[in-house]
């Protein structure tokens, strides 16, 4: 059996949350079909399994945040056979996940009296347990060697709802018991200052939702005997200059159960990103001692080859400048292998193919840079239709963890806002940077006669640790004959 375990979606992700399960126990899955939706500081990200095989197991539930390399699942492979019990305590989980459990369950296991047998279970049966007020030693268990299933634990609350049906209230959690909530309840619970202990899960298994986090907050906000509310203290920066209260729309109150503009989710989602952005573009300024380059490309052969391209053709099968400029870039780089890699503790790392990554800014709001993988072999047309496809599902929030890892080197292009030229700043782990701006007519000289002519220019931003500017300007160079022969690429 193998372990799924929390991808690496980005050089800059340290840990991430599991927000849904697309698969569930028993279910067959083949290499590279999605399997669960991951959020991370930038987006939420649909990771594929990394094998083919049967789900086993679930070892984490929706709403956890694990580091990288945490088990998610575990996936068996053809012709193994499945445990007796699909649940998280069908065997003892992989080391991680036992120190994991071991660590939230420490405080929630039950006491037994001394010299008494204690229950076998799982380290996240009993977490289960605790979490449900369930006492283990009142459950029969059906496992091998009675050992004590998620199962039981289930059965067993079902048993103890029907005889207790106590009224609905807040919940009760042991020391250390870690309470279910969707990740955008504990936001919104943080930012209200609400402790999730006393607040009634309405979601599944008794999960907290945020509406349930703003059902508390309206309680505890309700008018009181003289007909006030309790309303929060304005903060200094919400005061006036005379110290009162703003009047009209411009106050939003918890009151209303209505997050403030500024703290709705995809504003949180925005901040969030930006302070990955930050984060990541501060570490590769510190790190990454940067040259820049730049030349002029006359463009008019590739304007050429694209009129004879298009014509005839649909519309949406229309070739544009960026295409061709994308392509040149990764031609470019499997000749200057040099700039196509990583740079790890031994130097750099150079790679056999070119993985493409495409700044895309999002119209809320931020930067995603999705990857065209082994781009310098794709045909144009087929370039520009997964380039397309990519950028499309970035701004829906759709892309797939293969989308955004293994990237060498990326371009990014603000040629659509009128921009001449962009020096951008490297993503480590890369060693290269390559930006283009507006195709635009000017004034050239070609051949001893002065014309006009489409040009752009190109950028480069390169470590010095990994290359020095002849390198960089061989690259540039080989960049602009091939956009001056099209028909090559």
């Amino acid at each position: 059996m193998g372990e799924f375990t929390m991808p690496a979606l980005g050089a800059d992700m340290a840990e991430g949350t599991l927000t849904q399960w697309l698969v569930s126990p028993g279910d067959t899955v083949d290499k590279g079909d999605p399997v669960a939706v991951i959020e991370t500081a930038k987006s939420d990200i649909e990771v594929e399994c990394f094998e083919s095989g049967t789900v086993a197991r679930l070892l984490a539930e929706p709403g956890d945040v694990l580091p990288v390399g945490a088990p998610l699942a575990v996936i068996s492979g053809a012709g193994e056979q499945l445990p007796e019990d699909a649940g998280p305590a069908a065997e003892e989980p992989a080391p991680l996940a036992r120190a994991a459990a071991d660590a939230l369950s420490t405080a929630a296991r039950p006491h037994t009296p001394d010299g008494a047998p204690r229950p076998e279970a799982g380290p996240l049966v009993r977490h289960l347990a605790a979490e449900r007020g369930i006492d283990l030693a009142a459950v029969r268990g059906t496992g091998t060697g009675g050992r004590i299933t998620r199962a039981d634990v289930e059965r067993g609350e079902c048993v103890t709802s029907r005889k207790a049906a106590p009224k609905a209230g807040p919940r009760m959690t042991s020391p250390g018991a870690r309470i279910r909530a969707t990740p955008y309840a504990r936001r919104l619970a943080a930012q209200l200052g609400v402790d999730l202990a006393t607040v009634t899960g309405s979601g599944e298994n008794g999960a907290v939702r945020a509406a349930d986090v703003r059902e508390t907050v309206r309680g505890e906000a309700a008018p009181d005997a003289a007909g006030t509310a309790s309303v929060p203290p304005v903060p200094a920066e919400d005061r006036s200059t005379d110290g009162t209260r703003p009047s009209g729309a411009a106050v939003e109150t918890a009151v209303d159960g209505a997050v403030p503009e500024t703290g709705s989710a995809d504003n949180r989602r925005s901040a969030a990103m930006r302070r990955a952005v930050a984060d990541l573009m501060s570490r590769s300024k510190r790190e990454i001692p940067h040259y820049y380059l730049a030349t002029t490309i006359d463009m008019s052969s590739a304007a050429a080859w694209l009129r004879t391209h298009n014509r005839g053709r649909p519309v949406a099968e229309h070739l544009v400048p960026a295409a061709l400029l994308l392509k040149a870039a990764a031609v470019a780089a499997r000749q200057v292998p040099e700039l196509n890699g990583h740079w790890g503790e031994d130097g750099l790392e150079p790679c056999d193919h070119v993985h493409l990554a495409v700044a895309v800014s999002l119209r809320g709001g931020g930067l995603l840079t999705p990857v065209l993988h082994e781009a310098e072999s794709l045909p144009v047309a087929e370039l520009m239709g997964e380039l397309k496809d990519v950028v499309q599902r970035a701004r829906r929030g759709r892309l797939r963890g293969r989308d955004i890892s293994g990237a060498t080197l990326t371009v990014t292009s603000l040629g659509d806002q009128g921009v001449d030229s962009v020096f951008g700043v490297i993503h480590p782990p890369q060693v290269a940077l390559v930006g283009f701006g507006s195709v635009v007519e000017r004034p050239w000289a070609a051949d001893g006669m002065l014309g006009v002519r489409p040009l752009v220019t190109a950028t480069l931003s390169a470590d010095h640790r990994a290359t020095d500017g002849a390198v960089g300007a061989r690259y540039l160079n080989v960049v602009s004959r091939l956009l001056q022969a099209p028909e090559e690429l």
